[in-house]
Formats: structure tokens, C-alpha cells, sequence
């Protein structure tokens, strides 16, 4: 028993004295579990602990007891002490390291407050002077005013206050302030620390969306009212100036005075603000708001405003109408733009397109033009994709010098340093692609590119690559024969040539080399290059499997010129040529905001759809072209690519999992309405604006959709291509379409990876599978903890959601398979990237394919990579008519070290630990695990984006 509390005086610091109250103990020792646990403060602990939590106190009580003078009573350090004790006697290490670290913010919250009295160290808020001081942006110094700070995090918890605090809020921007802290840094510790309990609750997130919008605010309005109809008018009142300060700083163009402004601003929607995450607002705060000597002039729905004035500035009769029409779409998140259209619409230079693809000749001027090209395109913020298979072969012959070519390898080093110099419009790192037929001579050493080995002269560390494989290498790869290399100046015709007309030629060439006509080729097993190939892309991630036979006999341009390769993440498929450098212009559709109870809107969709391909169109027009071979190839052909993004949150909102047919059918219907409203606007556009120029002759004249080239291909292959051509909608109103109108534009769709601009408005990625549901990403913005919202509110519907949940995600990596808790039909919705079976996004990229007349940024997850299972899965991409394929995405053998969670008290090996064994009929080359992840390897952004 305790001796009566009464009797104990206990000694405060500064001399001060009180009774002793054994409550105080019992919540310092569950501050230091919550702490520990990483609880919230309305989250109980678990019922072991609060039974124990009185026994621990007792035991205080007890050793103190002996210890206390009845005259002097006992010193609260002293106390203190043997609560640290008591804890580690009891095996509670962890907790008393966390007590200790408690008892040391404590003193510094002391110190910063400058208190003598901190209530018997309870957590009680006190305002007192204090002994910091702020510095305000003009430089002056006010005194640091800690319920100012605690005003506006309650402000920021309003309406959250179940699940958020305000109060635990301060306590860590506490522990960040120091004399002379800046206004800016203050603003960031509010933020930081929401930003590190969104683990906690999501709803986290909300707060630091708000505290985010308080710094924009106060950058672009000057003020961060509360009231909502004084922000509203704020916005309204301000928007005029922001335009004169944009213009005046030549960051607009003059030409946004056409507009009837007043009518514009008040179009604006301030409330959309709160659409975005936190997330999204940094990156937009960081990278697309303009600014002006680094204070941002743009609030979030001026951004949007902005954009969309830009798109609709060429346009003929309510140029305002058009505008806001515009903004409708872009500002509630139905459908965004690509990157270089919202870095750059609206200013002086409106470089809006995203990507650029060329074909380098085999002629030393054109080479180092292309290269200076490249450097031109970058620099407007342009992904790029080189054709260099033109490019004669090492040792072949050089007639003007009678010398021996040193090959591509050199040139593309030249190429790699380039994009390295030449970033993108300082806004993120340049990049390039190159692309090689497998026919090359130099393709094995192309192979190597990306190698960490080897002369380093012949490496190109930050420069992509990919493989463009016609059909026969595949099939000869199936059939375990032989496959000859040549240089291409030695057959010309090669590059230009595809299917059944390749295939005779290349018959023709492998002749003459037995005759002897040929001297310059190399025989391999095709079986061998294979294995190569599969084994340089396991261990470096490049060059990626692209195709080059379904590209061209799917293209809709086939009577105007040949597709020689794809862009910079493997989903624009265009002619290119000497005298022309394809363009590409690209947006995608949120699939996500388009489920409505629990279906597809197709009302919705179209009118998405329309209002998208209009802004996509008006790009072309409108665009600053850096090269004249970009301005020729975009003006004559205008092709736009139309993508979506926020599929695996779509199959979500309908309670489907990634891994069924059910997923499959939706990838097939969602992308054949959006084929079909894609078509039907650019056929629409036609009639209204005139066809494209080169439209005579193309698959649209001829009758040819992107559903009827799917026999096509599969005729000039000669295999099977299993994929059901069934249709829902009455295609015969778009054909009808065609053959009265024409059609705008030559291509209309292409999958791009969206990494970017979904992060913007909050959904996932593309076409991608969930990657994890508890992660840490990171990119120029910095590390953000990513929770998955929505298994949040599911676990929180079932009553999961808790500190015992969260633990097992992070000990589980974000995985919820192994988590008992969690239902079994729970488990199969959310299941990630790794535990979905290739096949599944392989299928449900193939149904998409047959409606497109482009390609996918398609990246491929495989959790234990083997041989087999490599050549498995990409046998299975070309079988089924996919184009091209992205990255390949492999787990490490080791992962991240679980320093904060409690790994004993799971007591199973999670699958992480387990290793996996390369085995098969291709054996992998591993030297060492790869773990290409999110943010890695894309020399942009950290996003993994090119395009976009």
C-alpha cells in the first residue's frame, strides 16, 4: 500500500514545493507508452498495459516513500529518476529511453517558456513571456507569442479535433524553436509537425493542407483570413493585380488582358482549394505557382485559372466562356494537363508540349544537330526520345575518310552529358531515351549502356534506353534459332521497313551473307540476346522491351511515314524522320472522380473527354516550338495523347481488386469509352476546325479504328494474339462520324505514367497498382509519409484502424496480406504492386491496348524474380499485342530496418525476409538485389516522370 500522499512534499525547481500526487506519475508513464507506440491522444492504450500502468506506480510510490524527508520532502528530479528505474527493472527499456527524451522537452519547453510553474509537470498549456523572438519578414524582431502559434493550429484542427490535436501540435513545434527562428521557419515546423502524425490519422493531412495554404495565402493575397467570405472577396479583389505583377515581371503574357477579368475572377472557386492534399500543394507550391524573387503570386485556383486562360486564349467567340469551362474541368480535378502545359501556359514562352521524338541520320552534321536539338528541347522542359539505329555499326566502313566507324556507343555517351548539362527549364533534370533495333550490330554493347562496370567512356549512367524488337527476334527467340547482326549502312532499308515486309528483307540480307555480298555481321543465338537483354534490365533496369512491329502496323499514320521508336516513357508512338521531330501533347483523365455510385459515369466521362481533347488541340496552335522540325511534324499531323490516371483507386471505389477478371472487364470497358469519346470529340473538332493536315490516306480514311488494327497485327505476325474483340457501345455513330468530318488529329490517346500531376490532385498513378500503403516518398519537394486513405477509412469502418494497425503496416512494409486482423476480401482489394500477379496488369494492359491508337507506360512488378519468370512475363506483354512496356520493378533481398516497431511481438517471418532463388530456363546474371522503387532512376523529379 501507499503511505498517505499527504505526507510527502515534494520540491519543484526553483524552490517551490508541493504535495506529492501519484496521478502525475501514471500520466508521465503513459505519455511515454503513447509516445513510444506512437498513439494518438484519444487512442486507449491496450488493456495489459493500463493494468500494469497502476502496479508501476505503486511501485514509485513505495521506493520514494523511504527515500523523503519529512522535513524537505523529496526533489521532483529525484522522482523522476526512479521512475526511469523502476521502468528498466521492469524490461521496459524502449519506454524509459522515450520517459528520457520526455524529460528532456520538457526542459526545453521550460526553458522556452521561461516558467516557473509547469503544474506539477502536467501537460498543461501556459502562455508566459517568453525569452525567444521572431523574425519577421521585413527583418524586425517581434517577442515569440505562443498562443498566436496555438490559435492558428486550432484554426487548421477545426472540425478534426476528434481525431487531431492542436495542443500535441505545439508541443512539437516547441522542440523546433530557437531565438531568431523565422517567420518562414516557424510556418515549416507547424507543418512538419502535422506532416509526421499523418501516420497517426489521415486526417493529419488535412491540417497540413490547411497550415500549407495559410503560407500561400499569405504569399499571394498578403493575407490568410480565416473567415471564409473575406478570403472569398480577397480572392476576387486580388486576382487583377496578380495578373498586372505577372505581366509586369514577364512571367504572363500581355495577351491575358483580352479576357473580361472581372467575369473571371468571379468564376474562381476558392473552396477548391481544399480539394488538394498535402502533398499536392507542395508540389505545386514548389514548382508550378509562379513567383516572383520567390514569393509565389499564384494561389492554387489562380494556378488553375492561369492554365486555363492559356489554353483558351487562341480560341475563337467566348474566349472567357472557354476559359472557364476550362477551369471547371482542370480546378475539380476531372481531368489535368500535362507538366510543361502547367509550368508554362499563359507566360511568354508556352512551351506546352511534353514530349519530342527524332530520328538521328547517319551523317556527322545531323548527329550534332539532333544533340543541339536535344538540348533546345530540354531546355523548354521536353522528354526525349532518339531513334539511333541509323547510326553505322563498330568497324564499319567510312567511305569519305576510307576509315573504321567507332560505332554508336560514343555518340550516345555525347547524348548522356547533354541531358545532363541542359535541364529542364531549371525546374527538374533533363532526360533522354535512345532506342536501338535489336538487328544492330552494336546492340550488346547498347546492352551494357547502364552497367556500374566496365570503361566508364562507354557508359551512360543517366541517360534511359530501350530496345526496339520486331516481331521475327521474338519469334526466333520461341523458336531457338539463330539471329544475325548487321551494320545498318550495309541495309539501309531495315530501319524503314516492319512486319511481313521486314521479315522478307531481313530472309534476303542473312542470304547474302552466305553468299558473301554482306561482310560486316555477327551470328548469336537468339535464345542468348534474349537472356541478355532480360539480365541487364533485371540488373540496371534498362534498356526497356518495346516492339516495334505493332507499333507501326497499328499506327494510324502507316501511309505517312514509320514509327522508329518511342518516347522517354514508352507510350508516344509517332513517325519521325530528318524533317520531322514528333510532338506529343498530354493529359489524362482522373478515372477515379469518374466512379460514380459505384459505376462509371459515362455522362460525365464525355464531357470530360470533350473538353480535354479541346485543350489538347488548342495546344498544338498554341505551343512555342524550340526546333522547325517540331513546329512541321506537330502542325501537319497534331496528334494529342488523351491517358487516364487513378485506375487501382477505381477498381477500389467499385470494391474490385486488381487481381480478378472483374478488373480486367473494367480496363477493357472504361478505356473503350474512352476511346470512343476521345474519337468522337476529335472527329467533332474536325468539323468545326478542319481535318489535319496529312489526314488523306491515314487508317481514319481508310475506315481503320484502333479495334480493327488488332487483326491486322495479328495477321502480318503469323501467332495468335488472344485478346477478345468484344465491343458495349455503337461504334457505328463514331464511324459515321469519321466519314463525314475526318478527324482532328492523327493519334488521340496515350497511357503516360503520371507520377507528377496525380500527385497534384491525390490519386494513383496511372494504370499502376497500389505501390504500398505505408510508405515514405521522396522527391524534390523532400520525404513525405504516403498513407493509403482509402484502406484508412475501410479499417476505420471496421473499427482497425489503431496504433496496433499501424505498427503491422510498418512492419509488414505496407502490406496488408499478412495482417490476421484484416478480412480476407479486405486483403484482396488492397493487395500491392508485388503481390499482384504480372499477368493480371499484363491482361488488363492488353484490353486497353485494342482501343488505343499509342501506347502504355507500362512499368512490371515482380516480387521474386527469376529467369523464367522474367522471360514468362515478357513472352506473355508480346502475346498478348502490347507495344511497349516501362520499367521493371524488383524487391531488394534486404529491406528497410524496423528500428520503430516492436518486431517481437509479431513472431512470423514476414515475406520480406525470405529469399527468393532465380531459377528457370533463363538464368539471371544477378550480381547484386534491384530495387527500382518510386522516385528512383528517372532523372526528373523523383517521381519517376518524364512526360508529365
Amino acid at each position: 500500500m501507499i503511505r498517505a500522499q499527504t505526507e510527502w512534499i515534494v520540491t519543484k525547481r526553483g524552490g517551490r514545493t508541493a504535495s506529492f500526487d501519484a496521478s502525475l506519475i501514471g500520466r508521465a508513464i503513459s505519455n511515454a507508452f503513447r509516445a513510444e507506440l506512437n498513439l494518438a491522444d484519444n487512442q486507449p492504450l491496450d488493456d495489459e498495459i493500463r493494468m500494469e500502468i497502476p502496479e508501476m506506480v505503486e511501485s514509485v510510490a513505495n521506493e520514494i516513500a523511504s527515500a523523503a524527508s519529512s522535513d524537505a520532502g523529496i526533489e521532483v528530479e529525484k522522482i523522476q529518476d526512479v521512475v526511469e528505474m523502476m521502468l528498466m527493472r521492469r524490461g521496459h527499456y524502449r519506454i524509459a529511453r522515450r520517459y528520457i527524451v520526455y524529460r528532456a522537452d520538457r526542459a526545453k519547453l521550460r526553458a522556452l517558456r521561461a516558467s516557473t510553474d509547469l503544474a506539477d509537470e502536467s501537460d498543461t498549456i501556459k502562455s508566459t513571456t517568453p525569452r525567444f523572438h521572431v523574425i519577421l519578414t521585413d527583418g524586425t524582431k517581434t517577442p515569440f507569442d505562443e498562443a498566436r502559434i496555438l490559435a492558428r493550429l486550432s484554426d487548421a484542427c477545426r472540425g478534426l479535433e476528434g481525431d487531431c490535436s492542436a495542443e500535441a501540435l505545439l508541443e512539437e513545434v516547441m522542440r523546433s524553436i530557437f531565438d531568431g527562428i523565422s517567420v518562414e521557419e516557424l510556418y515549416r515546423a507547424m507543418i512538419l509537425a502535422a506532416r509526421t502524425r499523418i501516420e497517426r490519422d489521415p486526417a493529419y493531412d488535412t491540417v497540413a493542407s490547411r497550415l500549407m495554404l495559410k503560407i500561400i495565402y499569405n504569399d499571394a493575397l498578403g493575407n490568410a483570413p480565416s473567415d471564409v467570405n473575406e478570403l472569398n472577396q480577397l480572392y476576387v479583389d486580388r486576382f487583377p493585380q496578380f495578373l498586372s505583377d505577372g505581366i509586369e515581371a514577364k512571367r504572363l503574357t500581355p495577351d491575358l488582358h483580352k479576357y473580361d477579368l472581372n467575369r473571371i475572377a468571379l468564376a474562381l472557386k476558392p473552396e477548391r482549394d481544399h480539394l488538394f492534399q498535402y502533398l499536392g500543394l507542395q508540389a505545386i507550391f514548389d514548382r508550378y505557382l509562379l513567383h516572383i524573387d520567390g514569393r509565389r503570386i499564384e494561389t492554387p485556383q489562380y494556378f488553375w485559372m492561369r492554365v486555363s486562360m492559356g489554353l483558351a486564349i487562341q480560341e475563337a467567340g467566348d474566349v472567357t466562356g472557354r476559359a472557364i469551362e476550362f477551369y471547371n474541368i482542370l480546378s475539380t480535378f476531372r481531368f489535368t494537363s500535362a507538366t510543361p502545359t502547367l509550368f508554362n501556359s499563359a507566360t511568354l514562352h508556352p512551351q506546352l508540349s511534353s514530349c519530342y521524338l527524332s530520328t538521328v541520320d547517319d551523317d556527322l552534321d545531323h548527329i550534332f544537330k539532333c544533340v543541339a536539338d536535344n538540348a533546345k528541347l530540354s531546355k523548354w522542359a521536353g522528354g526525349l526520345g532518339n531513334d539511333w539505329t541509323q547510326i553505322r555499326a563498330t568497324n564499319s566502313h567510312i567511305s569519305g575518310t576510307n576509315g573504321q566507324s567507332q560505332g554508336v556507343i560514343p555518340f550516345l555517351k555525347v547524348v548522356n552529358d547533354t541531358a545532363v548539362a541542359v535541364n529542364q527549364g531549371g525546374k527538374r533534370k533533363g532526360a533522354v531515351c535512345s532506342y536501338l533495333e535489336t538487328w544492330h550490330m552494336d546492340v550488346e554493347e547498347f546492352l551494357d549502356l547502364r552497367k556500374n562496370t566496365g570503361d566508364d567512356r562507354r557508359r551512360t549512367h543517366d541517360m534511359h534506353t530501350a530496345n526496339w524488337i520486331p516481331d521475327l527476334f521474338m519469334r526466333r527467340v520461341r523458336e531457338d534459332a539463330e539471329w544475325t547482326l548487321f551494320s545498318p549502312n550495309d541495309v539501309p532499308d531495315l530501319h524503314d521497313l516492319y512486319g511481313q515486309a521486314f521479315e522478307q528483307r531481313y530472309a534476303e540480307y542473312e542470304k547474302m551473307t552466305e553468299t558473301g555480298e554482306l561482310k560486316l555481321f555477327r551470328r548469336i543465338s537468339a535464345v542468348e540476346l534474349w537472356r541478355k537483354m532480360l539480365t541487364r534490365l533485371f540488373e540496371t533496369g534498362h534498356p526497356w522491351i518495346t516492339w516495334k512491329d505493332p507499333s507501326n502496323l497499328r499506327s494510324p499514320q502507316d501511309h505517312a511515314g514509320v514509327v522508329h521508336s518511342s518516347n522517354l516513357c514508352t507510350e508516344i508512338l509517332l513517325n519521325t524522320s530528318r524533317n520531322e521531330t514528333a510532338v506529343c501533347n498530354l493529359g489524362s483523365v482522373n478515372l477515379k472522380l469518374h466512379i460514380v455510385d459505384g459505376q462509371l459515369d459515362l455522362g460525365m466521362l464525355e464531357e470530360t473527354v470533350r473538353t480535354a481533347m479541346r485543350m489538347l488541340d488548342n495546344v498544338i496552335d498554341i505551343n512555342y516550338y524550340p526546333t522547325a522540325e517540331a513546329r512541321n511534324s506537330n502542325t501537319r499531323h497534331r496528334p494529342v495523347g488523351l491517358g487516364l490516371m487513378g485506375f487501382q483507386d477505381a477498381l477500389l471505389a467499385q470494391g474490385i481488386s486488381y487481381a480478378s477478371m472483374q478488373a480486367v472487364e473494367f480496363a477493357d470497358a472504361s478505356m473503350e469509352a474512352i476511346s470512343y469519346f476521345a474519337i468522337l470529340a476529335s472527329s467533332e473538332l474536325a468539323r468545326e476546325r478542319g481535318r489535319y493536315e496529312s489526314y488523306t490516306g491515314s487508317k481514319w480514311d481508310r475506315g481503320l479504328l484502333p479495334i480493327d488494327t488488332l487483326d491486322l497485327h495479328e495477321k502480318e505476325r503469323g501467332v495468335p494474339i488472344e485478346v477478345d474483340r468484344q465491343t458495349r457501345l455503337d461504334w457505328q455513330v463514331v464511324r459515321d462520324s469519321i466519314a463525314q468530318n475526318g478527324m482532328r488529329n492523327s493519334n488521340v490517346m496515350a497511357i503516360a505514367p503520371t507520377a507528377t500531376i496525380s500527385t497534384i490532385i491525390g490519386v494513383s498513378q496511372s494504370i499502376e497498382p497500389s505501390y504500398k500503403h505505408l510508405y515514405v516518398k521522396s522527391n524534390l519537394s523532400g520525404e513525405f509519409t504516403q498513407v493509403n486513405l482509402l484502406l484508412v477509412d475501410d479499417l476505420k469502418a471496421l473499427g482497425l484502424w489503431d496504433a496496433d494497425m499501424l505498427e503491422a503496416l510498418k512492419y509488414y512494409d505496407g502490406s496488408v496480406t499478412e495482417i490476421d486482423r484484416i478480412p480476407d476480401d479486405l486483403k484482396a482489394r488492397y493487395l500491392t504492386a508485388f503481390e499482384v500477379e504480372p499477368k493480371w496488369t499484363i491482361e488488363c494492359a492488353a484490353h486497353r491496348q485494342k482501343w488505343i491508337d499509342m501506347g502504355q507506360s507500362l512499368n512490371l512488378y515482380l516480387a521474386e524474380p527469376s529467369g523464367k519468370k522474367l522471360h514468362d512475363m515478357y513472352m506473355l506483354a508480346w502475346e498478348r499485342g502490347l507495344k511497349t512496356t516501362y520499367y521493371l520493378r524488383t524487391l531488394a533481398a534486404t529491406q528497410v530496418e524496423k528500428s520503430t516497431v516492436d518486431v517481437n511481438k509479431f513472431g512470423i517471418q514476414p515475406r520480406w525476409m525470405k529469399n527468393a532463388s532465380a531459377s528457370g530456363d533463363i538464368q539471371v546474371e544477378r550480381t547484386a538485389a534491384t530495387l527500382v522503387t518510386p522516385g528512383e532512376s528517372c532523372n526528373l523529379d523523383g517521381d519517376c516522370e518524364a512526360c508529365q
